[in-house]
């Protein structure tokens, strides 16, 4: 996980960022000369941080790039207005050479509506990287806006930085890119920047940062955050569960706090509010990179990890009503495992109303994931069952979540008979082993059952189609809802070459509201985020889902960066799935109303297909079977001839199109729609 990213460690640590500023602070105007060499060339750690587009980017991913260029912005600077015109030439000049430009917004208070508006009225046009709690400028030791800075990804360090261009029109900016491009060894002196001075509060406290308490302020941080995970039995790689194995492990807590890769919660802290948010906050992140910086001190106190006997639970929310066991599976060492979708007995007596699941894997890298659906008729040896034949589903389990709770006063049925399906998923990593999952349910005590039935649906894209090569490839979906909701939550799902991902509602009277932002999708850690407020989603409102997908050489979980990639069930290619969870207004328990999610169902096709959002398909819109199809007889859907094909005109000719049957091994069409999770979630 990266153990030698962190290249400078104490000795960079919080010092640097003071010498940084002074060292700039004297600078010289004068000339800088190209490949003249430096005493010290200034290392440049790894980070990831979210553009103004909601994209992650992260430095040592352009490991390939001839350099990377890295201007400090701040909205309104006159500076950067007067010399936007230099970055852009730069820009210009060499990025088809393979030169990366981004900009570093690290000013406390700067939004996105702002700095969208600033850049674009002085034309700027390249990504602007939020530093949110401005950890990574600190340690770049940025004092001013305008202030370009060259690394040289083949070192990663600073080949030069300063102003873009010397007063008497001295191109020191330009001279470094060329030395980069032409692969010469550049190192030239530094000329400070023309812009305001960008705040940096905490700069001032670097002498203190040596006096942070582990015992009082470090270990309660460590334990409400990590040892969740990184203790004896939790799915976390390592314990962190004393000073010595933080202290050990320090340099990668900065490492993966820098690169926002933990926790493994992936929610843009600019964008809605959730339940049990596992995020760091914006304070305890920069305590804990700064403490690491000043050497992971020890200091006084006892230390009040080593007091505590760190176990994860059996089950993470206690002992279950029933259990139920999953068919033990025998995964081989290699190869492609197919689905595995078997049936097993239910062994409620009676029905219930669920209020949570949550599974115990024994071999977590080998379960990719796990699905559930209540089925009828008799489950007997060896009986298979496809999710279109699913009703209530039971929740699942994903890398990253293992319990699944419905929101307060909400619910799913569970019959007294038939028998409960899963659809399995697992992926042979080197090693034959066999896995014996079981599933924990808990219901409503008797007497009591919730008022609301919770609802999830999927949007599900099975037209995507990602080009070889392409790094932030944009594919969108959405659904109109046909009566009055209230949104809970929301899943986005995808494979390796998923990027990154949003969710918006767009209101019956145009306007748009993000509910969540993932800038960086990880496959590994596939969480629910049920929003802390529900959202009260009128008829009419369409739920839209955006996503990228790096499918470039850069992404390191890429299998193939040379294909064409299409929906798929395996690993290896992709898919578009965002489920949300939801209930209808006007539904109760006792007034169930399973016509509005047909009527939600019928919605999906025209939403997956209407890639501008304008409520009508046009011919470049079309794409796959259904695609297909629809530019075969156009002419005759489109009966008003406006170019484009309304609901009202699809829901036309869907009448007069044959019904396709879902085949039980293929998932080319979404299944029914029931009180729980579709199933076509791979």
């Amino acid at each position: 996980m990266g153990f030698a990213i962190n290249r400078v460690g104490v000795i960079f640590g919080a010092l640097s960022a003071v010498l940084g500023a002074l060292a700039l602070a004297t600078a010289t105007q004068s000339p800088a000369l190209a490949d003249a060499p430096s005493a010290a060339p200034q290392m440049v750690d790894d980070f990831r941080l979210p553009d103004q587009n909601y994209l992650g980017r992260q430095l040592y991913r352009l490991g390939d790039a001839k350099a990377v260029v890295i201007i400090t912005y701040a909205s309104g600077d006159k500076a950067i207005r007067a010399e936007a015109k230099s970055y852009m030439d730069l820009k210009a000049a060499y990025a088809a050479p393979g030169v990366e430009f981004m900009m570093l917004a690290s000013k406390i208070g700067e939004t996105r509506p702002t700095v969208i508006a600033d850049a674009k009225a002085a034309g700027i046009d390249m990504p602007i990287l939020f530093d949110y709690q401005q950890i990574i400028g600190e340690s770049l030791g940025v004092t001013r806006a305008a202030e370009v800075i060259v690394i040289d990804p083949r070192t990663w360090t600073v080949a030069y930085r300063g102003a873009v261009v010397g007063k008497g029109g001295e191109a020191w900016a330009r001279q470094a890119i060329e030395g980069l491009v032409a692969g010469r060894k550049v190192s030239m002196a530094a000329n400070a920047p023309r812009g305001a001075v960008i705040a940096f509060p905490e700069r001032a406290k670097a002498a203190s940062f040596a006096k942070i308490s582990y015992a009082k302020t470090i270990a309660p941080i460590i334990q409400a955050k990590c040892t969740g995970c990184h203790q004896p039995g939790g799915i976390g790689p390592m314990p962190l569960n004393n000073y010595e194995q933080i202290k050990g492990f320090s340099p990668m807590i900065r490492e993966v706090l820098r690169t926002n890769r933990m926790p493994p919660y992936m929610a843009d802290q600019t964008v809605g509010h959730f339940q049990d948010d596992d995020r760091l906050s914006p304070d305890q992140i920069k305590t804990l990179v700064h403490w690491v910086e000043a050497g992971a001190p020890r200091g006084a106190g006892e230390d009040p990890l080593a007091k505590i006997k760190f176990q994860a639970p059996e089950w993470p929310l206690g002992k279950p009503d029933v259990i139920v066991e999953i068919p033990a599976a025998k995964i081989p060492a290699s190869g492609v495992m197919e689905y595995q979708r078997p049936v097993v007995k239910n062994v409620m007596t009676e029905g219930r109303w669920m209020k949570a699941t949550t599974f115990r894997v024994t071999d977590r890298q080998v379960v990719h994931h796990i699905l559930t659906g209540v089925v009828e008729g008799e489950a007997t040896e060896g009986r298979t069952a496809s999710e279109a034949e699913w009703g209530a589903s039971l929740g699942g389990y994903g890398p990253g979540r293992g319990s699944n709770l419905q929101p307060e006063n909400t619910g799913v049925w569970v019959p007294p008979s038939g028998g409960i399906a899963f659809q399995n998923h697992y992926t042979p990593y080197g090693r034959e082993t066999v896995e014996k999952t079981q599933m924990g349910v808990y219901f409503y005590p008797k007497g009591q059952e919730p008022k609301y039935v919770l609802r999830t649906f999927g949007i599900f894209d099975f037209t995507i189609a990602i080009p070889p090569g392409e790094q932030f490839h944009p594919e969108v979906a959405s659904v109109e809802l046909p009566k009055d909701a209230i949104l809970y939550g929301l899943t986005p799902h995808a494979h390796h070459r998923g990027g990154s991902a949003s969710v918006s509602i767009r209101y019956p009277d145009g306007r748009e509201e993000m509910l969540l932002a993932l800038p960086r999708y990880d496959f590994s850690w596939q969480y629910e985020y049920f929003l802390k407020e529900p959202l009260l989603a009128p008829a009419g409102s369409k739920v839209i889902t955006r996503w990228t997908y790096d499918n470039s050489a850069r992404n390191p979980a890429n299998p193939d960066p040379k294909r064409l990639v299409n929906w798929g069930e395996q690993s290896s290619e992709e898919m578009l799935a965002t489920y949300f969870h939801y209930r209808w207004v006007d539904e109760t328990v006792a007034d169930q109303r399973p016509e509005y999610d047909k009527m939600l169902q019928a919605n999906l096709i025209l939403g997956v297909m209407d890639d501008n959002i304008d409520g009508k398909l046009t011919p470049p819109e079309l794409r796959g079977q259904m695609g297909d199809m629809l530019k075969k007889y156009f002419a005759m859907i489109d009966t008003d001839k406006d170019g484009g094909i309304d609901n009202k005109e699809f829901t036309a000719a869907q009448k007069l199109m044959p019904r396709r049957q879902r085949p039980n091994n293929n998932p080319a069409a979404p299944p029914p729609v029931a009180t729980g999770t579709p199933a076509a979630a791979q």
